[in-house]
């Protein structure tokens, strides 16, 4: 019903000027943000589904094809496009295909070129149930029985939808979150998302930005059920995309037990569990906690395309002891199947714990590590605020200051700039995000991509800076905070996924690279002379 209403189909018919007036935001998902209705011609040939299918197209699959059809390359192609905008580790090729080819990996058998059980091989399942039980740190081992396997988490979050919520249900998620998801369980499922928004402003001594908590949670699902919305499920994205954000195990528990007071399923997505790559920094798991609120609701999702970094094999895990849930999704695995020698390779490269922890992970972790260094360094020299954070492969950086007003077609004017520039970058609105000019940048890659493509964003960012400040000297009246939010800068810098510690703490570093953003982004010394103070 809700795909036919925007489609202009529900009721008595419509058309397409109907889709543009419409304010689909009323639908818990803006359309407008993924597509432009102008372009679309409604196909004869599609259902009311498959022209929205048809439509579903925004940044992300813009900035993608555009990528693929002029990639760049060292010597084929110097002045392709670098990606900064696919969350991918592109730094442990080297490590993951010599693993991939070694002799064990091999093996050719009938079970393995026949249909397998559905939830996937046994052996496979067995191998997930012992992987996450040592290193979510479950206080009792997992069990194989409670294990699902699929192409990719994608479709667990589609399968998921579908067996959880009927259609034109919703499921309640934190914003800014990974934007494949509404594919997933919008376009795909026919289930809403209702947004809790977070934003940037701090409020107190033990807030960051962006922080989720219960009450932002609680607001979200009143107006929803307010509006008549009915929701079944809450996703939490644990390290968080885009944000990078670490929920501490108190954090977690007070999130569970909001989704239990409500009798809300928590679908809990640990893909980056293995990418935090600071040793201060700790991980918690769902799975490792002592006792779960509400367990036949808590439903938890892995794979191996991040932390393994090998997105080009779909494969996905999921955990939950809801037999019923487990039976449903089953169902659908005919569809999201992994195929027999995929499934082999998996079980051993789970298997191989010695080779993980003293040769992958230590050199995934290092090498994430100073690929966030050099950019996080080099944002800092750029006067850039953002969020410092030590897991996954993404920076969320506050290009606020380079929009002309705080819009999100101001935002996209920049995304579309940098695309020109030859490096293409997530823009806020892709993550759902509700201040207008945050960008996300993918750090894990080759020293010389990283070194090009921060070149190229820093020939945007002092190209706009020369044209603000070229059009406020035209417009002296004229505030510089027209349309813009407030500043964080006093916490953008350090700000760590623990409690936020004061400025005192603040190292060498931080101080410089603030002072440095305060010398190159502010006129103040031109608008207060001596002579005013005087």
């Amino acid at each position: 019903q809700a795909l036919s209403e925007i489609a202009g189909m529900g009721g008595g018919g419509g058309d397409l000027q109907e889709l543009r007036a419409r304010q689909l935001t009323e639908r818990r998902v803006d359309m407008h943000g993924f597509c432009n209705p102008g372009d679309f011609q409604r196909s004869p040939y599609l259902s009311a589904r498959g022209n929205i299918a048809n439509i579903f197209r925004g940044s992300t699959e813009e900035g993608y094809k555009a990528y693929h059809a002029d990639k760049y390359d060292e010597d084929k192609n110097p002045n392709g496009i670098i990606n900064f905008g696919t969350s991918e580790n592109k730094l442990c090729f080297d490590l993951m295909s010599k693993r991939l080819t070694q002799t064990d990996m091999n093996l050719m058998e009938p079970p393995l070129l026949q249909y397998p059980d559905w939830k996937g091989h046994m052996f496979l399942r067995e191998e997930v149930a012992r992987f996450l039980t040592y290193y979510c740190k479950a206080p009792a081992p997992l069990k194989a029985e409670n294990v699902i396997i699929l192409n990719g988490c994608g479709s667990l979050f589609s399968a998921l939808a579908t067996v959880l919520c009927d259609p034109g249900e919703a499921v309640l998620i934190a914003t800014p979150f990974y934007g494949g998801i509404t594919q997933s369980v919008f376009l795909y499922g026919n289930v809403k998302l209702v947004y809790a928004y977070l934003d940037s402003k701090i409020t107190g001594t033990s807030t960051r930005p962006f922080q989720l908590t219960v009450e932002k949670l609680e607001k979200a699902l009143q107006d929803a059920r307010a509006e008549g919305v009915t929701v079944r499920a809450l996703i939490l994205l644990n390290p968080q995309n885009p944000l990078g954000d670490i929920y501490s195990l108190s954090e977690l528990r007070d999130y569970l037990e909001f989704a239990k007071r409500h009798e809300l399923h928590v679908i809990v997505d640990e893909i980056y569990m293995l990418s935090v790559f600071d040793e201060s920094t700790t991980f918690h798991s769902v799975l490792g906690m002592d006792r779960l609120p509400d367990p036949q609701r808590t439903h938890v999702m892995w794979g191996i395309s991040k932390d393994f970094a090998v997105s080009g094999i779909r494969f996905g895990t999921l955990y939950t002891e809801n037999q019923d849930v487990a039976n449903a999704v089953a169902s659908l695995c005919y569809f999201h199947g992994v195929c027999g020698p995929v499934q082999h390779k998996v079980a051993q490269l789970l298997r191989d714990r010695d080779w993980i922890n003293q040769v992958y992970l230590r050199a995934n972790h290092a090498r994430l590590k100073a690929a966030h260094t050099y950019v996080t360094d080099e944002l800092k020299t750029l006067g850039v605020p953002f969020l410092n954070r030590n897991a996954g492969f993404f920076v969320w950086t506050d290009f606020r200051k380079y929009l002309r007003t705080g819009t999100f077609e101001e935002e996209m004017l920049l995304w579309r700039r940098f695309l020109d520039n030859k490096v293409l970058l997530s823009c806020g609105k892709a993550f759902e995000c509700s201040e207008p000019g945050w960008f996300r940048i993918i750090f894990a890659d080759k020293t010389h991509r990283l070194q090009l493509g921060m070149q190229r964003i820093r020939k945007v960012l002092e190209e706009r800076e020369q044209e603000i400040l070229a059009e406020e000297k035209e417009q002296p009246c004229q505030s510089d905070q027209d349309g813009k939010a407030d500043s964080t800068d006093e916490v953008i810098f350090v700000s760590r996924h623990q409690e936020p510690s004061c400025a005192g703490n603040s190292n060498l570093g931080d101080l410089i690279g603030l002072l440095q953003q305060q010398m190159r982004s502010s006129d103040w010394l031109q608008k207060n002379t001596a002579e005013q103070f005087a």
